[in-house]
């Protein structure tokens, strides 16, 4: 299954997510969140295109690796080779971190108009989600894995168990914490 990917695997990021990571940086983005420090990854036409079976290959001859981080771009955008791929990582014992301009509470919302086949199974595939668009006014250098102040570092599995969003409190300052919920 082809995917279109911004730029080569980054197989060494401590920044996209804790511990060891690669980073599969999709293509396409509707958002184009002004401020957005990829911007050369909104246009649906750029980047290159690539086979899954490419990317899980690669991600076979990791080592050391705590997990993969989906980014872009937005990868739910292109769900269906991003389910792909975080099913290999998955197979191979890996976390998987996804970053999305989109809700969860968007991603959730199977009757809406502009739920994109494929969101609901992704995300079963997702064990943490940063949420929701960059917005230059809330932006703030000292967060851990997010630009801006408005982005949560969801918990995937208990939210949909819950069918509210469930922070992952370990990546927040406690002020933060109050702050988001």
């Amino acid at each position: 299954m082809d995917i279109r990917l911004s730029h080569e695997i980054t197989k060494d990021s401590i920044v996209d997510g804790p511990g060891f990571r690669a980073v599969i940086w999709t293509q396409g983005c509707k958002h184009k969140c002004i401020g957005c420090h990829n911007q050369s990854t909104h246009d649906f036409k750029g980047g290159f295109v690539v086979d899954t079976e490419q990317i899980k290959e690669e991600l076979r001859s990791l080592r050391l690796h705590k997990g993969i981080t989906l980014s872009g771009g937005d990868p739910f955008e292109q769900p269906m080779p991003c389910i792909e791929i975080a099913k290999e990582a998955k197979s191979l014992g890996l976390d998987v971190w996804a970053y999305t301009g989109y809700t969860f509470e968007e991603l959730i919302n199977y009757k809406a108009s502009t739920y994109k086949e494929g969101w609901k199974e992704l995300l079963g595939y997702v064990d943490v989600l940063v949420d929701g668009p960059f917005i230059m006014e809330e932006k703030n250098m000292l967060l851990r894995f997010r630009g801006s102040e408005n982005q949560r570092i969801i918990d995937v599995k208990k939210s949909v168990a819950a069918k509210v969003v469930m922070i992952k409190e370990e990546y927040y300052d406690i002020e933060e914490i109050a702050m988001t919920i």
